[in-house]
């Protein structure tokens, strides 16, 4: 059973929204764990609400959001607008570091499908020091190519062998990317990782590449002040 520290919906009060958030932090937190959902979910995801509890109970923080409000969701356009939503989780990541909550925990990002376009951009903005690694589940890099050899944090690209289309493009993501980097094949999974077993494993690779590269020691202060 997780010991928890903290476990609420809170808000995350930004310049230009007010968004809503689960946080949950185990007692001796490793990390923090912040989702970038894709287009069309939110932090209700049931996928990322399974990757997101099993990392709990491997001692990492989450924090799943919603990057839109509740109005500019139901404008489509935002769903695929990724500088703004780029821009939404940099702010975020300067929130969760000011807060007393979560500001001495190192933070790592997990972005599915569009989300992990955001995802990449973020850290490729924000850079090592703030951002140990990151993970994309069925993600689309491709979205995000402009940033890609400009990555510098260790980055897992998990996508489903039956996924063609998508792990033609996270192939191509890959061969960008100067930063350590990794590409899983999840066998004869389709794009939601719906197929018996599947999403287990995308969950146990993502714990083990945030062990790896994300460390219990404090964060590194942030390098300019927030925009």
């Amino acid at each position: 059973m997780t010991n928890y520290t903290f476990n609420e919906s809170i808000r995350i009060e930004l310049q230009d929204a007010s968004l809503t958030g689960d946080l949950a932090i185990p007692e001796s937190a490793a990390g923090l764990i912040v989702f970038s959902h894709g287009s069309g979910s939110s932090r209700l995801s049931s996928r990322n609400r399974f990757v997101a509890k099993h990392l709990q109970q491997s001692g990492f923080a989450t924090l799943l959001f919603d990057l839109l409000t509740g109005s500019e969701d139901k404008e489509y356009n935002n769903r695929f607008d990724i500088p703004k939503l780029t821009r939404r989780l940099i702010e975020t990541t300067y929130w969760l570091q000011q807060d007393p909550r979560t500001r001495d925990l190192n933070l790592a990002f997990f972005g599915a499908s569009t989300g992990a376009a955001s995802a990449i951009g973020a850290a490729a903005a924000e850079g090592p020091q703030i951002i140990k690694a990151v993970v994309s589940r069925g993600g689309r890099p491709d979205l995000a190519d402009t940033v890609l050899m400009d990555l510098q944090v260790p980055t897992l690209l998990i996508v489903g062998g039956k996924d063609e289309a998508v792990l033609e493009m996270n192939i191509q993501a890959q061969n960008q990317m100067q930063c350590i980097k990794d590409l899983e094949i999840v066998p004869d999974a389709t794009h939601l990782f719906a197929e018996p077993g599947a999403l287990e494993l995308v969950a146990r690779l993502a714990t083990d590449w945030f062990r790896k590269y994300v460390k219990p020691e404090k964060q590194q202060p942030l390098h300019q002040n927030r925009p």
